[in-house]
């Protein structure tokens, strides 16, 4: 579902998140935040760690999945892990930003300079956030999946495509509907409204 910024009698913009932003965001924040903790206070977080239990008990069994989660990468020395991390702490502070420009004011809705200031914020979060999962994916091809190819079929489906994936999907949705109300905005009011009027 599209949301199309809309004016006010004075000509205001203001963006609304579809109920479809506002879940993802309510789901994968806490686990990005989760996950970026875990990354970035590595050793201590991992299996035999001052703080691996028991918040973080679950990546005992994910780093065996995805070796870069796991004592491989960090033996080795591989700067990827915590280099990713550290773009999910940027990425959660944009996202954090957006959730507050369109929430903070009670309504529902972002307006004026703040609500297009934060919608270009999230706009530029979910396209970080792609980018950076589609890289994700491409490492592992191009290393020729030298953490993930030790998997079975079935556990490497259930347990790192499937999650994985729902970083690529939901995101691309962003993209699009945050990305057709930037341009509705820059086209002007009188392009949105025949916009809406096709859709309706």
């Amino acid at each position: 579902m599209i949301r199309k910024p809309t004016t006010t009698s004075h000509s205001t913009f203001a963006t609304t998140p579809s109920r479809l932003t506002l879940l993802w965001l309510l789901i994968s924040l806490p686990l990005v935040i989760w996950d970026t903790l875990y990354v970035l206070l590595r050793p201590h977080t991992m299996p035999g760690g001052a703080l691996h239990y028991p918040l973080w008990t679950p990546y005992e069994l994910y780093g065996r999945v995805d070796y870069v989660y796991g004592w491989k990468a960090w033996n080795e020395r591989n700067g990827f892990t915590a280099a990713q991390g550290m773009m999910n702490a940027l990425e959660t502070v944009m996202y954090l930003v957006y959730a507050w420009g369109v929430l903070g004011g009670g309504n529902g809705k972002g307006e004026g300079r703040r609500g297009a200031t934060v919608l270009l914020v999230g706009f530029s979060a979910a396209v970080m956030t792609l980018s950076k999962t589609v890289l994700y994916w491409l490492n592992e091809y191009y290393s020729g999946f030298d953490n993930i190819g030790h998997n079975s079929t079935f556990d490497l489906i259930l347990l790192w495509i499937i999650p994985n994936g729902a970083w690529l999907v939901f995101p691309s949705v962003m993209i699009y509907t945050l990305g057709s109300e930037i341009i509705d905005g820059l086209a002007g009011p009188s392009t949105t409204a025949d916009r809406s009027n096709k859709v309706e």
